[in-house]
């Protein structure tokens, strides 16, 4: 038995397949302890926990930097590096700011600590690490009682004798984070961001998914890392910084999953969750990057290439000083909530927008099992348009189209900003709320074709189900390409999936059942950003790295190409789970279900394969609703994907 469990800002969802088909379950989710929901999930499922096998996406990594709420952690580098994460890279988010704010030092000073044991760019030791160097070391964290540190030296990539000896040195019980471990790879403040991080959250990771395991006693849990595999819960702690994108790459292996059945490989994605929005492109595969960001920080593991923006249908609406509509990115969350939910707020949510405009059913929400407080939302929003000096419907259509304008530039970011016109791609939407905004996104980006799948509302726990058991492994070693010797590529490389393939079949996964795909990150003499490149040898390597820097960035160069890392991603296919198509019937018109204000409301579960609607009507299921806008028609397919067509 299979359970998909994400927890989201707003709503904890799960997907439950056994023998006898497919269940989905929605909670409120509980920030102060997210297990609870997932136990109240469990709970109401009446399932047996034992005998579960569940994949989890967590946002504790996530909440943890988005809200600053990280553990004491100490820094340990060279001597004259202690400021390394301060100074980082002085790129400026704000080019033309005269005055910009400085960024906030992610490590106080008093925590940021240096020793000794320099090592050269040849990976020579120029400075031994002294036992009394050591001492000095454990002596100052011992006094400033940390709960983590993380251990970054120059060059530790080369050679990490030095990081090993820290590592086990430090005092039994405090989480150790070692870059050479974490991310081996050359520029040494990228790897120190992501050695701190992995430290910043390790133990909250760690402490909650103990607890997690504890309390569900399944006969096997395992995590959604940010690339789009999962982990052993046991492990994940360790590895904490790769789960930062847990949840959402969740959303993006069940797109690419759903797409595939539709008959749609180009796609663009839209989650739209309670309290954030995350947009990407699929073109086939999910594509990964080693240049993410999470809260102004880069996270240089590989994650699923995607952009975020805080608007959701929590996100709260208010009247900036100068009179001005702004939507989010403050968001109501699960606690209070949106004013329709009846517990204590009192602010315009996107969601209450939806509502009064019509677009909700109250009486059909989350299946009918929690009750929306429509007087609370005509409130909240009369008082946003007295205050706007407009008409109570003026005020939630410019809630709308406001929410609608930020999502629409997010799509634009990651397809029109690259060069990729997004109109022969398909919008596919999820997420509890994304299917109310598809027909508007799709005609911003003057899209035809979008699609809401089965299971829209938990598209995200669905998908951890059909991810694999995966490593990400990665080396420098830098060089022109070449120059280097072939032999010296094949053993790095022989080394990485040697160890990857200890660790997945440790897990349980078949040696023969393990997929390896081989990359190199390949730049021209005197750049310093890199293209990855699959690879199979060098020359066909060059090639592609000539036809991938034209077609990016609309020029190559008669320059020699440099080697700059090797990267291994090792896969093992899991037991996942299969959609039956569904039992077609002639072509027609969908009956409705009902009028509600105005608009024909269909029920999902009622449509079969072939139906049809026409104009405007809101289709609801249990966890989501979407809103079919006039001059949209929607067919069902053969697995009840929803797909829109503009006429």
């Amino acid at each position: 038995m299979l359970l998909g469990v994400d927890t989201g800002g707003t709503f904890t969802d799960f997907v439950y397949i056994d023998k006898a088909g497919v269940r989905i379950h929605k909670v409120l989710s509980t920030p102060h302890a997210p297990e609870e929901a997932i136990l109240q999930g469990i709970e109401e499922l009446g399932v047996d926990g034992e005998q579960l096998l569940i994949v989890h996406g967590s946002t504790v990594a996530t909440n943890a930097v988005l809200e600053k709420k990280g553990v004491r952690c100490c820094f340990v580098t060279n001597h004259g590096l202690a400021d390394m994460l301060t100074i980082g890279r002085q790129a400026r988010k704000e080019l033309y700011n005269l005055n910009p704010k400085p960024q906030q030092p992610p490590v106080p000073v008093e925590l940021c600590l240096e020793t000794g044991g320099r090592v050269a760019a040849t990976g020579e030791v120029i400075e031994p690490l002294t036992d009394e160097q050591v001492e000095q070391l454990i002596a100052q964290i011992k006094q400033l009682a940390p709960s983590a540190v993380a251990i970054n030296l120059l060059f530790s990539f080369l050679n990490d004798e030095a990081e090993k000896r820290l590592e086990q040195a430090m005092p039994e019980g405090l989480f150790v984070s070692r870059s050479s471990k974490v991310l081996p790879e050359y520029k040494e403040y990228e790897r120190g961001m992501a050695t701190w991080l992995n430290a910043y959250v390790g133990p909250l990771v760690t402490g909650y998914l103990k607890r997690l395991t504890a309390s569900v006693k399944a006969s096997s849990v395992s995590v959604m890392q940010s690339s789009g595999g999962t982990i052993a819960a046991e492990l994940a702690g360790e590895q904490a910084v790769r789960m930062l994108l847990s949840g959402p790459a969740g959303g993006l292996m069940a797109a690419l999953h759903m797409g595939k059945l539709a008959g749609f490989e180009r796609l663009l994605t839209l989650d739209m969750g309670g309290t954030s929005t995350d947009v990407a492109l699929l073109d086939g595969a999910i594509a990964l990057t080693n240049e993410g960001k999470v809260e102004g920080y880069p996270v240089a593991v590989p994650m699923v290439d995607m952009h975020t923006i805080g608007a959701g249908g929590g996100s709260i609406a208010h009247v900036d000083a100068g009179g001005l509509l702004c939507v989010g990115p403050e968001s109501a969350g699960a606690s209070p909530g949106p004013a329709c939910y009846g517990r204590g707020g009192q602010k315009v949510t996107v969601t209450d927008a939806n509502l009064y405009l019509g677009r909700i059913s109250s009486k059909h929400f989350l299946g009918g099992e929690m009750t929306l407080d429509l007087a609370a939302t005509i409130q909240a929003i009369k008082a946003l348009a007295d205050e706007l000096g407009c008409e109570p419907p003026q005020a939630a259509k410019g809630v709308i189209k406001l929410a609608n304008e930020h999502m629409a530039r997010a799509l634009r970011v990651i397809s029109i900003q690259r060069g990729i016109d997004p109109r022969p791609y398909a919008l596919m939407t999820f997420g509890g709320a994304g299917s109310l905004h598809v027909c508007a996104l799709a005609d911003a980006l003057g899209m035809t074709t979008a699609i809401v799948p089965i299971h829209s509302g938990v598209l995200s726990a669905f998908g951890m189900l059909t991810a694999p058991r995966s490593r990400e492994l990665s080396r420098s070693l830098l060089g022109n390409l070449s120059e280097l010797s072939l032999d010296d590529i094949e053993q790095a490389f022989d080394a990485m999936v040697e160890q990857g393939q200890e660790e997945l079949q440790a897990e349980g996964v078949c040696a023969d059942d393990i997929d390896i795909r081989y990359l190199v990150d390949l730049r021209y003499v005197g750049q310093s950003y890199t293209l990855p490149i699959i690879w199979n040898d060098a020359e066909s390597a060059i090639q592609e790295f000539h036809k991938l820097h034209k077609s990016r960035y609309g020029h190559d160069l008669d320059l020699p190409v440099e080697l700059v890392n090797l990267r291994v991603t090792l896969s093992g296919e899991m037991p996942k789970p299969s959609l039956a198509k569904q039992k077609n019937r002639l072509a027609g018109d969908a009956l409705p279900l009902e009028m509600d204000k105005g608009l024909r409301l269909y029920q999902r579960q009622h449509l079969k394969p072939n139906d049809m609607i026409n104009g405007e009507a809101l289709i609801v299921e249990q966890v989501a609703t979407t809103y079919l806008a006039p001059h949209w028609r929607c067919e069902v397919d053969d697995y009840g994907n929803l797909v829109l067509t503009k006429d």
